[in-house]
């Protein structure tokens, strides 16, 4: 090494904080989060052990220290519903497990595995001891459930406008042509059938007018349930518009997906806002990809935008940005599309890659402040692994890599070096003998 590369690998090694599984680990993060509404914590897998436990545990401790209102995660807003009127002591299951029974579109162990289990327990137990006010809520920001989400108006407005329902079947009926998103997008791209987008928002602008009458007299319970219900017919107004896109190029789907997740965001502190009279605060539990500032990555120059820089523009020094990152060690994720979960080898990051360079460090795991804080070793721009439902080893170079500064990217992030795989709720017996721990060396 040179002298300059010496001095720079000390500055980034004098400026980790090891992480040793004690309750101060998190302080520095939590230093950082004091001053900020939208605490955005992002994770490099959908499938790591580590990274869904220490965004619990963060979360945790941001509900029990700073007042934190909600968790808003990368799920469909109907049944992260019924996660929240789980925890809420409403509805009839008895138990987390029996909640998260509405997550059964691909993949299921995002959201049904074991982590989650426990941390909706948590949730539940700690609104249990809190005056209603002060209860935590769970919510979705994904776009994915059209049919559900229809379904979920219908049933509010059969409970407090039957005649208004009858309408909303009325404009709903041009979607039940077909039974699938996907069919629907293709049918209206290929000319086959007609565009609903007509509909769908003048459903949408009804229930807004409608509004004041739905709440006027049964106060804060019944604001809640419009506004789940408005965010459902929101939900199918993009979804629509989404699924009709689906069938022209990468960029608008990507952006409309994040577009939508960053408004539904906006829209749910708003609300919470509202109901307590005082700024809401908020965790988002997404992908780094979402997470992070689409400014300053690969993606970000091929035209794509995504919640991280959208809520950056939108709230400025409101919000903060954690990535986490790993070296290597084992993931849930399937090898297709729509496959069942396996148990699977990550290969070691790329000698170009930021992954790799903390590895360097020697340290097991830790928290990293960047920002003006950034070392300079980490100013110039690497590679950066992200593995999505998806990991495809072999060709992992172009599936799973993509250039980004780091520095712009997030405002911190926590690295651990080994991780494990996630545990699912579903077929887990399969799963741990599903692909043996040397995949894919074969030693």
């Amino acid at each position: 090494m040179t002298e300059n590369t010496d001095h720079q690998w000390n500055e980034l090694k004098q400026s980790l904080v090891p992480l040793q599984n004690r309750p101060e680990d998190y302080a520095p993060l939590l230093q950082l989060s004091r001053n900020k509404s939208l605490i955005l914590l992002g994770e490099a897998t959908h499938g790591t052990q580590e990274f869904y436990k220490t965004r619990a545990e963060i979360t945790k401790r941001l509900i029990l220290e700073q007042g934190l209102q909600a968790v808003a995660v990368e799920a469909d807003w109907p049944a992260a519903y019924r996660v929240n009127r789980y925890i809420q002591g409403l509805g009839e299951d008895t138990s987390a497990q029996q909640a998260l029974g509405d997550f059964q579109r691909f993949p299921l162990w995002m959201w049904r595995n074991t982590v989650i289990v426990e941390f909706v327990e948590w949730l539940r137990e700690h609104n249990d001891s809190v005056s209603a006010e002060r209860r935590v809520g769970f919510y979705g920001l994904d776009m994915y459930s059209l049919y559900e989400s229809i379904d979920a108006v219908l049933s509010y407005l059969d409970k407090v406008d039957a005649e208004a329902a009858e309408e909303a079947r009325r404009q709903y009926g041009c979607l039940e042509q077909v039974t699938d998103e996907q069919q629907y997008g293709l049918g209206v791209a290929t000319g086959r059938l007609p565009s609903c987008e007509d509909e769908v928002v003048a459903q949408l602008v009804e229930l807004r007018r409608k509004a004041p009458d739905y709440v006027r007299q049964d106060g804060m319970l019944a604001r809640d349930e419009q506004f789940q219900a408005e965010q459902n017919a929101r939900l199918v107004r993009n979804a629509e518009n989404y699924y009709r896109a689906m069938f022209g190029d990468r960029v608008s789907t990507w952006n409309l997906r994040d577009e939508h997740m960053t408004d539904t965001l906006s829209a749910l502190r708003e609300h919470l806002s509202a109901r307590s009279g005082e700024p809401a605060k908020l965790a988002v539990w997404e992908h780094n990809s979402h997470l992070g500032d689409a400014r300053a990555t690969q993606m970000g120059r091929g035209g794509e935008h995504n919640v991280g820089q959208l809520s950056r523009q939108r709230f400025g020094s409101e919000v903060l940005l954690v990535g986490f990152t790993t070296y290597g060690g084992a993931v849930s994720a399937a090898s297709s599309w729509g496959g069942k979960v396996e148990h699977k080898a990550v290969r070691e990051a790329l000698p170009e890659s930021y992954e790799y360079l903390f590895h360097q460090t020697g340290e097991a795991a830790f928290f990293l402040e960047l920002g003006e804080r950034t070392p300079a070793i980490l100013r110039s721009p690497r590679l950066e692994r992200a593995i999505g439902v998806l990991y495809l080893p072999r060709s992992e170079r172009q599936s799973h890599y993509f250039f980004c500064e780091l520095a712009r990217q997030f405002d911190a992030v926590f690295h651990f070096d080994r991780t494990h795989a996630l545990e699912p709720l579903d077929n887990a017996s399969q799963w741990a003998r599903e692909t043996p721990e040397t995949y894919p060396f074969g030693v």
